[in-house]
């Protein structure tokens, strides 16, 4: 007879990220947005010998980053969301705060500080859901 303990094994467990402040577990509030490079640089600074980092560049153009992408998280203590850079190597994460110029190098993300370029009306046009868009059309007499 198989025990209860057991059977539950399969389950998965919960990801071991850390608030780095307080060291309490954090929630995901995202989805994973994986990350790239065009820079051979960049993926030398990352353990890539060179020859083989300039290959790869000029046969891609762009190389997905493995194991590292960009997540938002919420904190308990700290009662805010953060948009973290994690790094995964084996089971082991590491977190750093996302800075400015990671955005970049994001897949299919919307930066979470808008584009000051774009208009006021266009924005909450990309960010309504439903369609329900009508009333930023009605003219008032």
């Amino acid at each position: 007879m198989q025990r209860r303990c057991d059977r539950n094994r399969k389950r998965s467990k919960r990801r071991a990220i850390h608030c780095p402040i307080h060291n309490c577990y954090m929630d995901s509030v995202s989805q994973k947005y994986g990350l790239f490079t065009e820079q051979a640089g960049q993926l030398q600074e990352r353990g890539i010998a060179r020859r083989e980092a300039m290959l790869l560049v000029a046969a891609k153009t762009t190389v997905s980053l493995q194991g590292e992408w960009l997540e938002a998280f919420w904190c308990e203590e700290c009662q805010e969301t953060k948009w973290y850079h994690v790094h995964k190597h084996e089971s082991i994460y590491k977190l750093s705060l996302a800075p400015a110029e990671i955005w970049q190098q994001a897949t299919g993300v919307i930066h979470p500080h808008r584009n000051p370029s774009v208009g006021e009306f266009t924005y909450r046009q990309s960010r309504m859901l439903g369609g329900n868009s009508v009333k930023d059309f009605w003219v008032m007499n």
